[in-house]
């Protein structure tokens, strides 16, 4: 028996920082899966529990099975549910370090294939699990629209009712999330409720100016290239622009694919650009 998983990145359209508790940065954001995936096959093992871990593309061939939280994420549902291995194939499509939630993605995305392997009908503990995995993981065992806080792992389900389209610029090297949120130190703030109101009402104009990000700062100091990007992508006269996650990766929203292509046909700029939609995962 086999499972075949698609593991869908997010855009970080808020990320606000509300404090700091236990050495971990709380967090007010929201957050919106799109349409660019991992995809992740499992296979049972027969006559062991052991898990094996493959991964091809995006430079993820390099990771330690030690550093994989894929890895982790298996042997996890193993030891919680007293069930086999398996043979774990993940095709890497999302860029790491990208602010992407590329490795987010996959940890779900592993959760959820071995829970269909097994299979596990346990919601709350695969959300427990992958809260112990990560900050967003949790979100991205359901994806969609969500507004999340304290680590990320108190989600909030938001409806959605816009289709905006986003162009996505990736500088060629990344930015460690780490030594981001090490170099933050506060002074811009932004507002989160304003853009889940514009969400919710489906505005796509009052999101775009909502747009924002508290770790633009030191992620611009760690790569110049996200301030080049932002830049470059503002030329476009988007709704808004915004870095996702700790970055490297900026986007701009369009409120259709139409303006979104265009925008892609017009870039003559360094980096690579991708056109992404947002996707419900459930």
């Amino acid at each position: 028996m086999n499972a075949r998983v698609k593991a869908y990145a997010k855009l970080n359209l808020t990320l606000h920082i509300t404090g700091e508790e236990g050495g971990y940065h709380n967090l007010d954001s929201l957050v919106l899966s799109v349409d660019l995936f991992d995809l992740i096959k499992a296979e049972k093992r027969k006559r062991d529990n052991l898990i094996n871990v493959t991964m091809y593309g995006r430079g993820s061939e390099a990771l330690s099975p030690k550093e994989n939280n894929a890895v982790k994420a298996a042997e996890k549902f193993v030891a919680r549910y007293g069930c086999g291995g398996a043979d774990i194939t993940i095709y890497k499509n999302i860029p790491m370090q990208a602010g992407l939630g590329g490795s987010s993605a996959d940890v779900a995305g592993v959760l959820r294939a071995m829970a269909r392997l097994y299979p596990v009908a346990d919601e709350s503990g695969l959300k427990q699990l992958a809260d112990e995995l990560g900050s967003d993981t949790g979100f991205m065992l359901t994806g969609g629209c969500a507004r999340l806080r304290a680590r990320g792992t108190q989600i909030e389900e938001l409806s959605f009712s816009g289709k905006p389209c986003f162009l996505l610029l990736l500088p060629p090297q990344g930015v460690s999330t780490a030594e981001c949120y090490r170099l933050y130190n506060g002074g811009v703030s932004g507002n989160s409720d304003e853009a889940a109101r514009a969400l919710e009402r489906g505005d796509l104009r009052a999101l775009g100016k909502n747009l924002y990000n508290a770790l633009e700062v030191p992620a611009r100091t760690i790569n110049p290239d996200v301030g080049t990007a932002i830049d470059e992508l503002k030329q476009f006269d988007p709704l808004g622009v915004c870095m996702t996650g700790s970055g490297s990766g900026v986007y701009a929203m369009f409120e259709n694919i139409e303006f979104c292509e265009y925008a892609a046909s017009r870039y003559k700029g360094k980096f690579k650009c991708f056109i992404l939609k947002s996707h419900n995962i459930s």
